[in-house]
Protein backbone atom coordinates (compact mmCIF):
# COMPACT_ATOMS: atom_id res chain seq x y z
CA UNK A 1 0.00 0.00 0.00
CA UNK A 2 2.81 2.19 1.01
CA UNK A 3 4.43 1.61 -3.00
CA UNK A 4 0.86 2.63 -4.56
CA UNK A 5 0.43 5.53 -2.03
CA UNK A 6 3.99 6.99 -3.33
CA UNK A 7 3.25 6.29 -7.09
CA UNK A 8 -0.51 8.44 -6.85
CA UNK A 9 1.82 11.62 -5.64
CA UNK A 10 2.16 14.40 -8.07
CA UNK A 11 5.58 15.58 -6.31
CA UNK A 12 8.42 15.04 -9.29
CA UNK A 13 5.77 14.22 -12.01
CA UNK A 14 5.59 16.22 -15.47
CA UNK A 15 2.34 17.48 -15.78
CA UNK A 16 1.32 19.20 -18.80
CA UNK A 17 -1.78 21.42 -19.18
CA UNK A 18 -2.89 22.83 -22.71
CA UNK A 19 -4.88 25.50 -22.11
CA UNK A 20 -2.52 26.42 -18.72
CA UNK A 21 -2.21 30.04 -19.37
CA UNK A 22 -5.46 31.19 -17.54
CA UNK A 23 -8.40 29.96 -15.91
CA UNK A 24 -9.40 26.65 -15.20
CA UNK A 25 -5.97 25.48 -16.67
CA UNK A 26 -3.95 27.98 -15.01
CA UNK A 27 -5.90 27.14 -11.54
CA UNK A 28 -4.61 23.90 -11.89
CA UNK A 29 -0.90 24.35 -12.91
CA UNK A 30 -1.15 26.72 -9.09
CA UNK A 31 -2.78 23.02 -7.80
CA UNK A 32 -0.31 20.51 -9.54
CA UNK A 33 2.39 22.82 -8.70
CA UNK A 34 1.57 23.18 -4.72
CA UNK A 35 1.72 19.19 -5.01
CA UNK A 36 5.50 19.23 -6.13
CA UNK A 37 4.45 18.31 -9.68
CA UNK A 38 6.88 20.21 -12.58
CA UNK A 39 4.51 21.96 -14.49
CA UNK A 40 4.57 22.83 -17.96
CA UNK A 41 1.69 25.32 -19.64
CA UNK A 42 0.87 25.16 -23.17
CA UNK A 43 -1.20 28.05 -24.77
CA UNK A 44 -1.23 29.63 -28.16
CA UNK A 45 -0.90 33.58 -26.19
CA UNK A 46 3.17 33.70 -25.64
CA UNK A 47 2.47 37.50 -23.66
CA UNK A 48 -0.68 35.30 -21.62
CA UNK A 49 2.31 32.34 -20.64
CA UNK A 50 5.29 34.52 -19.50
CA UNK A 51 2.25 36.33 -17.43
CA UNK A 52 1.14 32.56 -15.80
CA UNK A 53 4.68 31.92 -15.45
CA UNK A 54 5.35 34.46 -12.89
CA UNK A 55 2.51 32.83 -10.65
CA UNK A 56 3.92 28.79 -10.90
CA UNK A 57 7.01 27.84 -9.37
CA UNK A 58 10.36 29.05 -10.90
CA UNK A 59 11.14 25.38 -12.80
CA UNK A 60 7.86 25.63 -14.77
CA UNK A 61 7.98 25.88 -18.38
CA UNK A 62 5.36 27.38 -21.04
CA UNK A 63 5.44 26.95 -24.58
CA UNK A 64 2.77 28.59 -27.48
CA UNK A 65 1.42 26.29 -29.73
CA UNK A 66 -1.83 26.95 -31.86
CA UNK A 67 -4.50 24.32 -30.76
CA UNK A 68 -5.90 24.56 -33.93
CA UNK A 69 -3.11 23.65 -36.39
CA UNK A 70 -2.59 20.03 -36.10
CA UNK A 71 1.27 20.05 -36.93
CA UNK A 72 1.67 22.35 -34.41
CA UNK A 73 0.36 20.01 -31.77
CA UNK A 74 2.55 17.27 -32.98
CA UNK A 75 5.92 19.25 -33.24
CA UNK A 76 5.12 20.11 -29.41
CA UNK A 77 4.53 17.01 -28.27
CA UNK A 78 7.73 15.72 -30.23
CA UNK A 79 10.04 18.15 -28.66
CA UNK A 80 8.09 18.11 -24.65
CA UNK A 81 9.59 14.58 -24.57
CA UNK A 82 7.60 11.75 -21.91
CA UNK A 83 5.59 13.09 -19.36
CA UNK A 84 2.97 11.86 -16.48
CA UNK A 85 -0.46 13.42 -16.72
CA UNK A 86 -1.88 15.71 -19.71
CA UNK A 87 -4.61 17.63 -19.03
CA UNK A 88 -7.01 19.85 -21.73
CA UNK A 89 -8.63 22.44 -20.91
CA UNK A 90 -8.30 25.10 -24.25
CA UNK A 91 -10.80 26.08 -25.59
CA UNK A 92 -12.67 29.82 -25.83
CA UNK A 93 -15.16 32.35 -24.80
CA UNK A 94 -18.43 30.48 -24.84
CA UNK A 95 -22.22 32.00 -26.85
CA UNK A 96 -25.47 31.08 -27.21
CA UNK A 97 -27.33 31.11 -30.26
CA UNK A 98 -30.45 28.71 -30.55
CA UNK A 99 -30.71 26.70 -33.38
CA UNK A 100 -32.33 29.15 -35.88
CA UNK A 101 -29.63 31.92 -35.58
CA UNK A 102 -26.17 29.88 -35.78
CA UNK A 103 -23.88 30.52 -38.34
CA UNK A 104 -23.36 26.21 -39.41
CA UNK A 105 -19.94 27.33 -40.34
CA UNK A 106 -18.76 29.28 -37.48
CA UNK A 107 -20.18 27.12 -35.82
CA UNK A 108 -17.91 24.26 -36.94
CA UNK A 109 -15.24 26.20 -36.26
CA UNK A 110 -16.29 25.81 -32.13
CA UNK A 111 -14.72 22.38 -32.19
CA UNK A 112 -11.68 22.83 -33.71
CA UNK A 113 -9.99 23.90 -30.48
CA UNK A 114 -12.09 22.12 -27.86
CA UNK A 115 -12.37 18.47 -29.65
CA UNK A 116 -10.17 18.21 -32.84
CA UNK A 117 -7.76 19.88 -30.55
CA UNK A 118 -8.25 17.43 -27.96
CA UNK A 119 -8.07 14.60 -30.25
CA UNK A 120 -4.56 15.85 -31.61
CA UNK A 121 -3.27 16.29 -28.31
CA UNK A 122 -4.57 12.18 -27.44
CA UNK A 123 -3.04 11.39 -30.75
CA UNK A 124 0.45 12.61 -30.53
CA UNK A 125 0.69 13.17 -26.69
CA UNK A 126 -0.21 9.20 -26.00
CA UNK A 127 2.67 7.45 -26.84
CA UNK A 128 4.67 10.24 -24.52
CA UNK A 129 2.80 9.16 -21.36
CA UNK A 130 4.60 6.84 -18.91
CA UNK A 131 3.58 4.22 -17.04
CA UNK A 132 0.98 4.98 -14.36
CA UNK A 133 0.03 8.38 -15.72
CA UNK A 134 -3.44 9.89 -17.12
CA UNK A 135 -5.29 12.52 -19.47
CA UNK A 136 -7.77 14.23 -18.47
CA UNK A 137 -10.67 16.13 -20.77
CA UNK A 138 -12.73 18.83 -20.37
CA UNK A 139 -16.57 19.61 -20.83
CA UNK A 140 -19.39 20.25 -19.33
CA UNK A 141 -22.86 19.65 -17.50
CA UNK A 142 -24.54 20.97 -19.97
CA UNK A 143 -23.96 17.39 -21.57
CA UNK A 144 -26.62 15.78 -19.31
CA UNK A 145 -28.32 19.07 -18.61
CA UNK A 146 -28.63 21.34 -21.38
CA UNK A 147 -29.82 24.88 -21.72
CA UNK A 148 -32.03 26.85 -24.67
CA UNK A 149 -29.24 28.83 -26.74
CA UNK A 150 -26.81 26.29 -25.48
CA UNK A 151 -26.64 23.60 -28.30
CA UNK A 152 -23.56 23.85 -29.94
CA UNK A 153 -21.70 23.72 -26.09
CA UNK A 154 -24.43 20.24 -24.99
CA UNK A 155 -23.35 18.87 -28.15
CA UNK A 156 -19.24 19.42 -27.51
CA UNK A 157 -19.87 18.19 -23.83
CA UNK A 158 -21.76 15.36 -25.12
CA UNK A 159 -18.79 14.27 -27.80
CA UNK A 160 -15.78 14.86 -25.10
CA UNK A 161 -17.86 12.38 -22.55
CA UNK A 162 -17.92 9.84 -25.69
CA UNK A 163 -14.38 10.48 -26.28
CA UNK A 164 -13.37 9.64 -22.87
CA UNK A 165 -14.90 6.21 -22.55
CA UNK A 166 -13.70 5.59 -25.81
CA UNK A 167 -10.25 6.93 -25.34
CA UNK A 168 -10.10 4.78 -21.87
CA UNK A 169 -10.64 1.51 -23.81
CA UNK A 170 -8.41 2.21 -26.63
CA UNK A 171 -5.24 3.81 -24.63
CA UNK A 172 -5.40 1.41 -21.76
CA UNK A 173 -3.69 0.93 -19.20
CA UNK A 174 -3.37 5.12 -19.42
CA UNK A 175 -6.27 5.92 -17.63
CA UNK A 176 -8.52 8.65 -19.13
CA UNK A 177 -11.03 10.74 -17.88
CA UNK A 178 -13.19 13.77 -18.29
CA UNK A 179 -14.03 17.09 -15.79
CA UNK A 180 -18.09 17.97 -16.44
CA UNK A 181 -18.05 21.57 -14.91
CA UNK A 182 -21.17 23.19 -14.13
CA UNK A 183 -21.07 27.11 -14.90
CA UNK A 184 -17.39 28.76 -13.77
CA UNK A 185 -16.10 32.24 -12.93
CA UNK A 186 -13.48 32.61 -15.56
CA UNK A 187 -13.11 34.70 -18.40
CA UNK A 188 -14.71 32.09 -20.72
CA UNK A 189 -17.59 34.28 -19.92
CA UNK A 190 -16.74 37.47 -20.32
CA UNK A 191 -17.96 37.81 -23.92
CA UNK A 192 -21.47 38.88 -21.72
CA UNK A 193 -22.70 41.99 -21.07
CA UNK A 194 -21.46 42.81 -17.37
CA UNK A 195 -24.52 43.07 -16.18
CA UNK A 196 -26.40 40.31 -18.16
CA UNK A 197 -23.18 38.00 -16.44
CA UNK A 198 -23.61 39.02 -12.95
CA UNK A 199 -27.39 38.53 -13.26
CA UNK A 200 -26.84 35.44 -14.20
CA UNK A 201 -24.34 34.65 -11.53
CA UNK A 202 -26.30 35.53 -8.91
CA UNK A 203 -29.67 33.79 -10.92
CA UNK A 204 -27.26 30.79 -10.72
CA UNK A 205 -26.49 31.20 -6.68
CA UNK A 206 -29.97 31.65 -6.12
CA UNK A 207 -30.80 28.12 -6.78
CA UNK A 208 -27.73 26.27 -7.36
CA UNK A 209 -27.69 23.25 -4.40
CA UNK A 210 -24.68 24.73 -2.62
CA UNK A 211 -25.61 28.47 -3.17
CA UNK A 212 -22.59 29.98 -5.00
CA UNK A 213 -21.25 29.78 -8.30
CA UNK A 214 -18.45 27.65 -8.81
CA UNK A 215 -14.49 29.06 -8.84
CA UNK A 216 -11.93 28.51 -10.99
CA UNK A 217 -10.20 26.13 -7.46
CA UNK A 218 -13.09 23.91 -7.63
CA UNK A 219 -11.95 22.46 -10.96
CA UNK A 220 -8.40 22.47 -10.22
CA UNK A 221 -9.20 19.89 -7.67
CA UNK A 222 -11.15 17.86 -9.61
CA UNK A 223 -8.52 17.21 -11.99
CA UNK A 224 -5.89 16.86 -9.56
CA UNK A 225 -8.22 14.18 -7.75
CA UNK A 226 -8.13 12.75 -11.47
CA UNK A 227 -5.06 12.74 -11.43
CA UNK A 228 -3.84 10.94 -8.28
CA UNK A 229 -6.99 8.69 -8.27
CA UNK A 230 -5.42 5.49 -9.45
CA UNK A 231 -8.30 3.18 -10.23
CA UNK A 232 -10.69 5.48 -12.02
CA UNK A 233 -10.87 5.65 -15.93
CA UNK A 234 -13.28 6.41 -18.46
CA UNK A 235 -15.09 8.42 -15.98
CA UNK A 236 -17.12 12.15 -16.12
CA UNK A 237 -16.65 13.82 -12.87
CA UNK A 238 -19.84 16.19 -12.72
CA UNK A 239 -18.14 19.09 -11.03
CA UNK A 240 -21.01 21.35 -10.93
CA UNK A 241 -22.73 22.41 -7.38
CA UNK A 242 -25.82 20.61 -7.94
CA UNK A 243 -26.91 21.81 -11.34
CA UNK A 244 -27.84 18.71 -12.40
CA UNK A 245 -30.34 18.02 -10.16
CA UNK A 246 -32.37 21.51 -9.85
Amino acid sequence: MENQSKRNQLAGKKVIILGGSSGLGLATAKAAGDEGANVVIVSSNRARIDKALTELPPASEGYAVDFSNVQHICAFFEKVGNFDHMVYTAGENITSDIVHDTDIEKAKDFFTIRFWGAFAAIKYGAPHINEGGSITLMSGSFGQRPSKGYSLGATICGAMDAFTRAMAIELAPIRVNNIAAGVIKTNLWNNLPEADREGFYNYLQSTLLLKRVGEAEDIAQAFVYLMKQPYTTGQSLITDGGAALV
